[in-house]
């Protein structure tokens, strides 16, 4: 895997920010693939998923990384989540474009693992709930083939029945599936769903 680092995450976080420039505050209730997640819930996740693993890759270790993270609420989400989301994301970026961030061991939501995997975890969230915001808002959702690709060797790794918290159990696709699809169905999401 080292040879496959470090990741660039800005294509799936640009991708993110753009999709946000078409949620309405109609759209914050709305399902999402995730079951029990409205929009609104997702897009919490987002920004605490960006700043926790933020901190991850800066070596910070936070008390809030000794366990695992809050269940997210539209009702926490500030006046201001439409341009706070994006700042967050970007400093994700930041974080995870110096090297030493993929070094040694990393600690998010109480799981200490290799940095290098914990960036993959990361790269995975950000990817992976940006289709989940896409399909929940209609919007048409692209990342970099490089990434999926790595996703996908990532994912594959992972026990079939899904681990509770983390994935659904894999949806079974065709072998003809595009490379989203394949990843998607790998995190356990139906690449058909729709709202």
């Amino acid at each position: 895997m080292a040879d496959r680092v470090p990741l660039d995450f800005a294509p799936p976080v640009r991708q993110v920010s753009s999709l946000l420039l078409g949620v309405t505050d109609e759209h914050l209730s709305r399902p999402t693939p995730c079951p029990d997640w409205k929009v609104g819930d997702l897009l919490d996740h987002l920004i605490g998923l960006g700043w926790a693993f933020t901190q991850t890759a800066r070596k910070a270790d936070p008390p809030e990384a000794d366990g695992p993270p809050p269940e997210p609420s539209a009702a926490n989400l500030s006046p201001d989540w439409r341009s706070r989301l994006p700042m967050v994301l970007e400093e994700l970026v930041l974080a995870w474009q110096d090297p030493a961030a993929w070094e040694g061991t990393a600690k998010a939501g109480g799981v200490t693992m290799p940095a290098a995997a914990m960036g993959l975890v990361a790269v995975n969230e950000v990817t992976m709930h940006g289709w989940d915001l896409a399909r929940a808002t209609g919007q048409e959702y692209a990342t970099d083939p490089r990434i999926l690709e790595q996703l996908i060797e990532f994912l594959s790794q992972g026990p079939k029945e899904g681990s509770p918290g983390l994935f659904g159990p894999v949806v079974e696709i065709g072998d003809e599936a595009d490379l989203l699809d394949q990843a998607v169905s790998l995190a356990g999401r139906d690449p058909n769903w729709r709202p």
